[in-house]
């Protein structure tokens, strides 16, 4: 099954400096439908203003993912690591049991993301905190494991889940296979063009909830950059 969520449809607030869209219930924004998939529980589309961000603020036992699709985020945090990631590329907070963070757009333009939240598979370890650059050559028509709880994904940022955070881009007519397996949990959002996925298109920034699937045929309708979460 896969239950298409059109951008427009999604919760959302307008801070000023954040304008922000959530795929599920977060902050004021409630929706019993979609309070989680699985073990995923945010999916945050930010758009956040230039010289502006999150101040410090605490997480525990959480997994949170960053995707940068323009701009960049300086992030902070109360373990001493600091680092920018730019656009394309990923961080990792492993909360584990307890940080502060602060995420800050230091660019002159504005920066926009993903932010993914994913339950840890249990709760406690120390906190940790690591970024990567994925170049897009590397995943050119093909899925490129960006954070993994895997440990045979040795080259994608750790994670403490059973699952995976994937990124591709797409050419026009580029079809990618990939094998979820029907007791997963996929959610997919195109940072950019439209495809199909098992026949059912989704536009731009679009989610696609998707479970019972044993696998997945991903076409690219027009040039597309897709993020995915595969997990339990």
């Amino acid at each position: 099954m896969i239950e298409k969520r059109p951008f427009d449809t999604l919760g959302g607030a307008d801070h000023g400096w954040l304008k922000a869209k959530h795929h599920f219930a977060f902050a004021e924004y409630f929706d019993p439908a979609r309070v989680h998939f699985g073990a995923l529980r945010v999916w945050n589309d930010d758009e956040i203003a230039p010289e502006s961000g999150f101040p410090p603020h605490p997480h525990a036992n959480m997994e949170i993912i960053t995707y940068v699709r323009k701009g960049a985020i300086t992030h902070q945090d109360s373990l001493g690591n600091k680092g920018r990631t730019g656009a394309g590329d990923v961080q990792v907070m492993s909360a584990g049991t307890g940080i502060r963070h602060a995420e800050y757009n230091l660019e002159k333009e504005t920066t926009t993301l993903f932010q993914i939240w994913i339950v840890p598979t249990k709760d406690g370890g120390a906190p940790s905190w690591g970024a990567k650059p994925f170049p897009k050559d590397d995943r050119s028509g093909k899925f490129v494991t960006l954070a993994s709880g895997f440990p045979e994904d040795t080259d994608a940022l750790q994670i403490r889940t059973d699952a995976r955070v994937l990124g591709a881009t797409l050419k026009a007519g580029d079809v990618i296979d990939y094998p979820l397996g029907a007791a997963r949990k996929g959610y997919l959002v195109p940072a950019a063009g439209a495809v199909e996925v098992n026949g059912v298109r989704i536009d731009a920034r679009d989610g696609a909830a998707i479970s019972n699937e044993a696998s997945l045929k991903i076409k690219a309708l027009e040039d597309a950059e897709v993020v995915m979460v595969d997990a339990a």
